[in-house]
């Protein structure tokens, strides 16, 4: 039997009473990652407020497809002034910086395709307005499929590997995690573990309080700028906005068990910390903060995830996310699962032609006048 025509609205999210509760129904019946699910989004609407539209598809009385876009102006080069359409983002960098990834439309289970043309359908032919739509991180094989069906230039902000860890097809198999590890990272595993029970008993601890939580997490902070830098897009620590937003989101679901907080302890000290966040069975490894040592040996950050692993597994969840990035210590312990991209749709807008034509000359220029390699 044909399937039946698909209807999209737009209205704003202040104006949409019933939206909590028609999102998670749709979850119910999709597989969304925590980053479409309402645990995070709704956060999001309720921390930064931001003039949101909700995207509704519909198949007769029953929604298929959600997703909230929000209407912005990017200036670049001093000069070029893009009007842009975001999906889950505000285009404030200070806010945006609480890096959602695996982004996209909320669809139902088998559904996915039809939401996605539909909605794109909807903004291309009913918003007009619009320079780019600006959707990131995204699945690059869904940002290839969102350029396909809109028959627009797609320009790749930025781009990164996703590994990870299948826990499922570890307990099937009967195998514990440090056993399918090269043999050269289980030997570095292995070493600093032995280094640091001199210090006293290797163990993971949890806190058993939110304002314990809370307190973990603060603490991750002075290791994790001394690690990524407190510069303009570097650690998210050094931005208020990023630190209020995961405070809150540990102060409100922690107690649920959508935020897991670990402490790695060697004796009484705490060597790393990790804050990941939980949805469905799945582990997404959010930030950390690894003690620096002076004996390289010492590998805080690889000992701590190991064991983290090991405990998920050993819990019964299905999957440990290490999420975008291409760090090496991510491809040393989990395998490459798909790749993340921001994507920029764009119009045929003589700037944005203009724009792009110069950054293939600089490019170019780049590559012809950069050292040979010998």
């Amino acid at each position: 039997m044909a399937k039946a025509n698909l209807s999209v609205t737009l209205q704003p999210a202040s104006a949409y009473p019933g939206l909590k509760a028609d999102w998670q129904d749709l979850e119910h019946r999709a597989e969304p990652t925590v980053f479409l699910s309402w645990q995070w989004l709704g956060h999001w609407l309720a921390t930064y407020k931001p003039a949101a539209l909700v995207l509704k598809v519909t198949e007769g009385k029953r929604i298929i497809g959600l997703g909230l876009l929000v209407e912005t102006s990017e200036r670049r080069h001093g000069v070029l002034k893009s009007h842009c359409l975001r999906l889950h983002q505000t285009g404030q960098r200070l806010q945006d910086q609480i890096w959602i990834e695996y982004n996209g439309f909320l669809s139902e289970k088998g559904e996915e395709d039809r939401v996605a043309a539909a909605s794109l359908k909807y903004i291309c032919e009913e918003l007009p307005e619009w320079d780019e739509f600006i959707v990131g991180a995204i699945d690059s094989t869904d940002a290839d499929r969102y350029a396909q069906l809109t028959g627009l230039h797609k320009h790749i902000r930025w781009e990164a590997p996703c590994f990870g860890v299948n826990l499922d097809e570890l307990r099937r198999g009967g195998v514990h995690y440090l056993d399918t590890l090269s043999r050269n990272t289980r030997y570095q595993i292995n070493r600093c573990e032995r280094l640091y029970q001199q210090r006293g008993q290797v163990q993971l601890q949890r806190p058993d309080s939110v304002e314990g939580a809370l307190a973990l997490f603060d603490r991750i902070g002075p290791r994790h700028l001394q690690r990524w830098g407190s510069g303009s897009d570097q650690s998210g620590f050094a931005n208020p906005d990023f630190v209020h937003f995961h405070r809150e989101l540990i102060r409100t679901q922690w107690a649920d068990g959508g935020i897991d907080l670990v402490s790695l302890m060697a004796g009484d000290q705490e060597i790393a910390s990790f804050y990941n966040l939980l949805h469905k069975g799945v582990i997404y490894f959010y930030l950390g903060g690894m003690e620096t040592e002076i004996d390289n040996r010492l590998k805080p950050g690889l000992l701590g995830h190991t064991l983290c692993i090991e405990d998920y597994r050993h819990h019964g969840f299905h999957y440990y996310d290490f999420m975008g990035g291409e760090e090496r210590y991510k491809a040393n312990l989990g395998q490459l699962h798909r790749q993340l991209t921001q994507v920029s749709l764009q119009r045929g807008r003589f700037k944005l032609k203009l724009e792009d034509a110069a950054r293939r000359t600089k490019q170019l220029w780049l590559k012809e006048t950069a050292p040979n390699e010998r």
